[in-house]
């Protein structure tokens, strides 16, 4: 219920949204899996937030049922990424590294922000840790996708896009599975 939190909730919640927007477009538009994967996670951390938002001060067992929501979520979209980098794989085309890198770097910045907004609530429940991960996590994922369009620049080569497109899916699964495990502790306990 921590008035402080919410408010700083909503900053990030507002700076996900513009950058999901921002790096949808540009992963479109350079043709890089990354920057989509990314924008996707951008997307389902503004969701995720918005249900942590909308969960405060309700009982453990509904903010582990909703940790456990977006626990299985993150699975979905490592799953999604993991099938369109494999069909990626089958039609390769060199991504724009410069957008790749620009936006990287963009996106990086507004995830280091949201690091900084919300490390002083980095432990609490599944549903307060589910946050500080998906926060962590994006910044995390900028590095990588800045690493991907300097690889895809030095070797003209889609491979270190689709690279790190599977290295994403494969944190956002290790992320669902610790939310999750949490989660059911959570559910239990409150039982």
């Amino acid at each position: 219920m921590n008035p402080d939190y919410k408010a700083r909730l909503w900053l990030v919640i507002a700076i996900n949204g513009i950058m999901f927007l921002t790096e949808i477009v540009a992963g479109a538009v350079a043709k890089s899996q990354a920057l989509q994967a990314d924008a996707l996670d951008f997307l389902a951390d503004t969701l995720t937030y918005g249900i942590s938002l909308a969960v405060i001060g309700m009982p453990l067992k509904t903010r582990a049922t909703a940790a456990l929501l977006k626990g299985f979520s993150l699975t979905l979209m490592a799953a999604w990424v993991f099938g369109s980098t494999i069909y990626h794989v089958f039609v390769l085309h060199v991504p724009a590294a410069p957008i790749m890198a620009t936006v990287g770097i963009a996106a990086f910045i507004a995830n280091l922000a949201s690091v900084l907004l919300l490390v002083k609530y980095k432990d609490g429940d599944a549903n307060v840790r589910s946050v500080w991960l998906c926060s962590r996590n994006d910044m995390i994922g900028n590095v990588i996708v800045v690493a991907a369009a300097f690889g895809v620049w030095g070797t003209n080569t889609a491979w270190p896009d689709l690279i790190v497109a599977g290295l994403m899916a494969g944190l956002f699964l290790t992320s669902s599975v610790k939310i999750i495990g949490q989660a059911l502790q959570e559910r239990k306990s409150a039982s």
